[in-house]
């Protein structure tokens, strides 16, 4: 039985939730992301991308080149809430499926020709999405992930594509080597200096040479070009770590807030480590200067969800850490070796006070949210936390312009 992998992205998603709230930014050039000197574009509208913005730039450059374009902050809950009525839809639909970002799906329709026909049923599923969200979507279907992905691309804005069974090849022929699916800036170079600008180019290599030049990513890069690279569907990504970053609107020294900062992110993290009933073992506090050089540093600890018991390694990890006095332009805190379990009581030290303190203050923040009740040393750290849970099998939402 041949495979039928369904891929859907949902249309410069940010951009079309903002339309979706106003109208009036319909056919509008508009740019979603960070309003400061720093800030960074998440999304752009298609009419700015003929002035050459595009998302991941600074927005101060995306402003210049197109300086009657519209700016929004944008709000993570409202393309968190479209992200799920869209999941909703996808999920009540088909068998298996896997949400690969807050905008991008999955879907398995494998044996579904027999019965119903894979295309027909896709092109009804969008039509359903578009009609009860509003939203504008594209999908590609074909025999793999990759080639569905690239089909998508293809497609977009807004429309659909198919890729029978055994044309794989013949598809990604006549594409630009940037068109495959893991092949970035740096590896673009390596193959454009080789000479390599189409995907026929690399269909016609040996895969050792392929190999030679970009080991095991070269082996999945030519397999990809020749629509042979086929991963599995994920319906539910396991979290092997969680963090959180702030980068700053202007360097700073200001050991206070830079404490509070760090402070706010370490009572976060332990408090999302107990909502999702998992432990951690390591710890990692990250510095980026104002040259721009980054250092980390970590240390592993027993298995822990506590505060009492996080916070003050992280702190002292970050008074190890900072020694060049110089500004600083970003702080991170990392928790990693999560494995499922609930704190341990420690005989010695733990108290019932303590633990029924733990246990009132996790559930006032379940109930109204991450902020709902702080510690009054991380009063003052700005947009930490939030209503994700990292552990419900969705990918972590990344937006570009949380700044600080």
């Amino acid at each position: 039985m041949n495979k039928n992998i369904l891929h859907l992205d949902l249309d410069t998603f940010f951009v079309s939730c903002e339309r979706l709230i106003d109208s009036r930014l319909q056919k509008r050039p508009l740019l979603v992301g960070g309003t400061g000197d720093r800030g960074v574009v998440a999304a752009c509208s298609y009419e700015t991308r003929r002035f050459g913005v595009h998302s991941g730039m600074p927005m101060r450059l995306a402003r210049r080149l197109c300086p009657e374009a519209v700016v929004i902050r944008g709000n993570s809950s409202i393309y968190t809430k479209q992200s799920h009525l869209v999941t909703d839809i996808i999920k009540e639909s088909v068998p298996v499926f896997e949400k690969a970002s807050i905008d991008e799906f999955y879907a398995d329709l494998s044996g579904m020709d027999k019965f119903f026909g894979s295309y027909k049923y896709a092109s009804e599923l969008r039509s359903k999405i578009i009609k009860e969200t509003g939203l504008p979507i594209s999908f590609g279907l074909s025999s793999n992930k990759i080639v569905s992905k690239v089909a998508t691309g293809e497609a977009k804005p807004n429309n659909q594509l198919r890729v029978d069974y055994g044309f794989e090849k013949s598809f990604m022929a006549p594409l630009s080597i940037k068109k495959i699916p893991s092949v970035g800036d740096k590896t673009y170079q390596i193959l454009r200096n080789l000479g390599i600008d189409k995907v026929s180019v690399v269909q016609q290599m040996p895969v050792e040479m392929m190999s030679s030049v970009l080991g095991v990513n070269g082996v999945t890069i030519w397999k990809r070009a020749n629509g042979l690279d086929n991963p599995p569907l994920i319906p539910f990504h396991e979290r092997k770590s969680i963090s959180m970053e702030r980068t700053y609107e202007k360097d700073t020294i200001d050991m206070v807030k830079l404490r509070t900062t760090i402070f706010a992110m370490a009572e976060n993290l332990a408090y999302q480590l107990r909502r999702g009933q998992k432990l951690a073992s390591c710890i990692s506090v990250k510095i980026r200067y104002s040259d721009f050089n980054t250092y980390s540093k970590q240390v592993n600890i027993p298995y822990t969800s506590a505060d009492h018991l996080i916070i003050p390694r992280v702190l002292e990890l970050f008074d190890s850490l900072y020694q060049r006095r110089l500004l600083i332009r970003l702080v991170g805190v990392k928790i990693s070796n999560l494995v499922s379990g609930s704190y341990q009581i420690n005989l010695f030290d733990d108290t019932e006070e303590m633990l029924s303190l733990y246990n009132a203050l996790d559930t006032i923040r379940n109930r109204y949210g991450d902020l709902s009740v702080q510690k009054a040393a991380s009063i003052g750290a700005k947009s930490i936390g939030g209503s994700h849970n990292p552990f419900n099998g969705e990918p972590p939402i990344i937006l570009a312009h949380r700044k600080q």
